[in-house]
């Protein structure tokens, strides 16, 4: 069996041709590929984390300058909104999918074992982290160039209003808008530690909103919050 640093060397080849790119500094893209999970099990490797960050900061950036110059007639607040649903979590995992993403990252077993390679926030953390190791190796233009490559899609549906609803948002909103306050409560979790499911509900004071399901409970407020709107009208 090949070692683990010949299996992440040829993951990482087979990578950079997926999203045509290759790197001058392996080291970048293979950090941007390894969950904190992997390198528990692996010392020697780094995770992707401080990555993220970097890459969230590029990724708005670049989404600002695009809405800024091509909807010159939105004021501020709408901009920040159209930014928002752009860089949200729901639409990079959409991008990871595409560049098939979750094939190529260093999980450790357990994350591995319970469906990590398609849950949405690893994906779109890897997504972001990604476009940092582009952006150091190679510069803001190649990070600018791979970043509206893989967001055209969603930023044409954004910008013609078709945008990813972050429920949980727009809930909270009509609520505040009333002088009321959220609460999410978690019902019941069941299913063993690889295939877990959670259902949380929502409720304003006493009054249950709706009630949601999902692999992690994050997931189970997001369709707690759908929920929600759809009994209110809203949706």
């Amino acid at each position: 069996m090949p070692s683990v640093k010949t299996l992440v060397r040829e993951n990482v080849e087979i990578f950079e041709n997926q999203i045509g790119y290759t790197f001058k500094d392996k080291e970048y893209i293979q950090i941007a590929l390894t969950h904190s999970s992997f390198a528990n099990e692996h010392k020697e490797y780094k995770y992707n984390e401080r990555l993220e960050f970097l890459g969230d900061s590029v990724l708005g950036l670049v989404i600002s300058d695009y809405l800024f110059n091509e909807r010159k007639d939105l004021p501020e607040g709408k901009l920040t909104k159209l930014r928002a649903n752009v860089v949200c979590e729901e639409s990079l995992s959409v991008v990871a999918r595409k560049l098939d993403l979750g094939k190529f990252l260093f999980l450790g077993k357990g994350e591995k074992s319970s469906g990590g390679r398609d849950r949405d926030s690893i994906l779109a953390d890897a997504t972001e982290a990604v476009i940092a190791a582009i952006y150091l190796d190679g510069g803001f233009e190649n990070a600018k160039k791979f970043i509206l490559h893989n967001l055209r899609d969603v930023i044409i549906k954004t910008v013609d209003g078709n945008i990813f609803r972050d429920y949980k948002t727009i809930l909270q909103e009509i609520i505040q808008s009333k002088n009321g306050k959220l609460c999410y409560k978690l019902i019941e979790e069941k299913g063993p530690d690889h295939n877990k499911e959670f259902e949380m509900q929502v409720k304003c004071g006493n009054k249950v909103l709706g009630t949601g399901k999902g692999k992690n409970k994050k997931d189970a407020e997001k369709d707690a919050a759908r929920n929600a709107l759809e009994q209110m009208g809203e949706l």
